[in-house]
C-alpha cells in the first residue's frame, strides 16, 4: 500500500489505524441513517475522499484504490467525513446512487440478518 500522501498531517496524527495502515469506514445514507456498507481507508483514500467529494477507499484483496461508482455507476457522493471518539473509525455520510453493495442490494447488510428485534 503507498505511504505517501497529502492528507492534512494534524488529520493524520489523530488516526488509530490497524496492523495494516487502515482505518474502516461506515458508509451510511446521509439524509435516513440507513448503514450502507463497511470500506477501509488508508491516509490517502482518506485524502482523495476528502478533497473529491466522492468515496474512496482501500481494496484489500486488489490491493489498489477504488471510488465507489467508478465501474459500477452506483457512486457514493460525500456529505461529511468523522472521525468517532476512539479515532480509530470514520463514518462517511454520502447520497448512495443506485446499490452500496457490489451483489446489487441497496445496503451490504440486508442478506443476512442474524437477529430480529
Amino acid at each position: 500500500m503507498p505511504q505517501e500522501t497529502s492528507l492534512d498531517p494534524a488529520v493524520a496524527a489523530r488516526l488509530k489505524r490497524n496492523a495494516d495502515g487502515l482505518v474502516p469506514a461506515i458508509a451510511q445514507q446521509y439524509d435516513t441513517g440507513e448503514v450502507l456498507m463497511l470500506g477501509w481507508m488508508d491516509d490517502e483514500a482518506l485524502h482523495r475522499t476528502l478533497t473529491t467529494g466522492r468515496a474512496t477507499y482501500w481494496s484489500r484483496s486488489r490491493r489498489e484504490y477504488w471510488v465507489k461508482g467508478d465501474t459500477s455507476g452506483h457512486v457514493q457522493w460525500v456529505k461529511s467525513v468523522a472521525l468517532d471518539c476512539d479515532a480509530d473509525t470514520l463514518l462517511v455520510k454520502v447520497d448512495q446512487v443506485g446499490a452500496a453493495c457490489h451483489t446489487g442490494e441497496r445496503t451490504c447488510f440486508d442478506a443476512d440478518v442474524l437477529l430480529r428485534g
